[in-house]
């Protein structure tokens, strides 16, 4: 191909004059697009059912925001436990890193929500409203007429209504589908802030879907820059085989190669780029255009895979190694953050607690010749069922020490948590230095405990004649 013909020094989606090219990618058909269409109603399909699916009493997925609560498919987790979701993430992150490495970008075709989005629902309410790729590109260039009227307002009202949907469905993560339900019957002013991050994000869909497109994989999404330090000579990526191909000429020319030079490949594209000019920034892996070479080679009567999932040594005539240093490299980073994440996870204590001083001006108060400390003790009951929780001290105390009013049974119901005040007392005779101690919080039916951090009972210097209160700063400089 001569090197004046390849497209290096803009993309595919802008026009020479620096604007952004409508483009309309052609319908095609063939083994690829019939399982991507099934991978996306499936996808699809999950989005809309996790909110509905129960998972020991309450939905699959939901990240319940108002009382920090974070449940995934049975497991509840409180703000103080996402910590474990580091060694998730790390590890979809290096399973991504690994897919990319061995399949190129086969996640983006296939698995990205923006793709299914808007080639699985929005292009296809477009070829249903406006035609196929011939008349929407007449369309566009047709005068403003009542037929031109009618179809741009009930194209972008289902662009709208859509886009609303996506965006509900998205609250109902964080809020449950009986939440969202609930919210939607009141006016919008009763939950403004909700209404207005839904009212953002049908907006944001909408721009996205309707207009920006393909620029979104282009200039916003990190990923497609990412691909040159995953990929490698044997990363397997649709491309063009140009042994095959080249030269290129008519069906009919002996000494042409397999390419017609049709330029099917180009019109199906959604990101409207030639795959015959080699890997590029813009290709998302969504192999359009090899259902739509193969069907131009079976019609000359040419073998397929012109257009095919290779490597570029598959291409050069060489084997590809699909067992290499960096897919096993990150093989094994997958492995360990799933096992890690999976371990810590099974692990999480059925209930948080933790306790820190009440600073009032002093660290201490002297009443009727006792020493009083007051702490906080918060205590989260991370079971659906009621439970009920016994606090002790421990450590280097004297019997004399007290709860005052001996309230050391908490009661919480499922999912509950309680900010307790809990006053200690001793009889000043009996101090003669700070008291190191931690408070257990013990659960009664199961003997679950969790130990708070080191604390210390404090109070005025018994060398000190002088029994007027001490503050907080002034024990700390001693």
């Amino acid at each position: 191909m001569p090197p004046s013909d390849l497209n290096t020094t803009s993309l595919g989606s802008i026009c020479d004059d620096g604007s952004k090219k409508i483009l309309h990618p052609a319908d095609v058909s063939g083994k690829y697009t019939t399982w991507r269409r099934r991978v996306a109603g499936l996808l699809l399909l999950v989005y809309v059912a996790l909110p509905w699916i129960p998972a020991n009493g309450f939905p699959a997925v939901f990240l319940d925001v108002q009382e920090r609560r974070f449940h995934f498919f049975g497991l509840t987790l409180a703000t103080q436990d996402l910590w474990v979701f580091f060694f998730l993430i790390s590890g979809l992150g290096f399973s991504l890193f690994f897919v990319t490495s061995l399949l190129g970008r086969v996640w983006c075709g296939w698995t990205c929500p923006y793709t299914v989005f808007l080639e699985h629902l929005f292009r296809r309410v477009e070829r249903l409203v406006d035609g196929d790729a011939h008349a929407r590109r007449h369309l566009d260039g047709a005068p403003w007429d009542a037929g031109k009227i009618v179809k741009r307002v009930v194209k972008h009202t289902l662009y709208i209504l859509m886009s609303a949907a996506i965006a509900h469905v998205f609250l109902s993560y964080f809020v449950s589908i009986k939440g969202l339900y609930s919210m939607m019957q009141r006016s919008p002013q009763a939950h403004a802030t909700v209404f207005g991050v839904v009212i953002f994000l049908t907006a944001s869909l909408y721009f996205c879907f309707s207009w920006f497109r393909e620029q979104f994989c282009v200039i916003m999404c990190p990923y497609g820059r990412m691909q040159s330090a995953l990929v490698d000579d044997h990363s397997i990526s649709i491309g063009y085989d140009k042994l095959r191909g080249e030269p290129r000429g008519k069906a009919t020319d002996p000494n042409a190669g397999s390419c017609i030079n049709c330029n099917r490949c180009v019109r199906v594209c959604p990101t409207g780029i030639d795959i015959r000019n080699g890997l590029q920034l813009e290709c998302i892996g969504c192999a359009a255009c090899v259902d739509a070479c193969d069907d131009i080679m079976i019609k000359v009567d040419r073998k397929p895979g012109l257009i095919r999932y290779d490597s570029e040594a598959g291409f050069s005539g060489g084997k590809t190694k699909l067992f290499r240093a960096r897919t096993l490299f990150y093989t094994v980073l997958t492995v360990i953050g799933a096992s890690v994440f999976a371990y810590r996870a099974s692990h999480i204590a059925p209930m948080y607690a933790n306790a820190t001083r009440m600073f009032g001006g002093s660290a201490f108060n002297l009443f009727n010749g006792s020493i009083r400390n007051q702490f906080m003790v918060r205590v989260i009951n991370k079971r659906n069922q009621p439970s009920s929780y016994n606090v002790s001290v421990e450590g280097d105390v004297p019997r004399e020490l007290q709860i005052a009013g001996n309230e050391t049974l908490i009661q919480l119901p499922g999912q509950g948590e309680d900010l307790k005040s809990l006053v200690f007392t001793l009889p000043q005779a009996a101090y003669s230095r700070p008291l190191k101690m931690v408070i257990r919080i013990t659960e009664v039916s199961t003997g679950n405990s969790v130990t708070t951090m080191p604390m210390e009972f404090v109070g005025p210097d018994p060398r000190s004649q002088n029994h007027d209160y001490l503050n907080a700063s002034q024990y700390l400089q001693k």
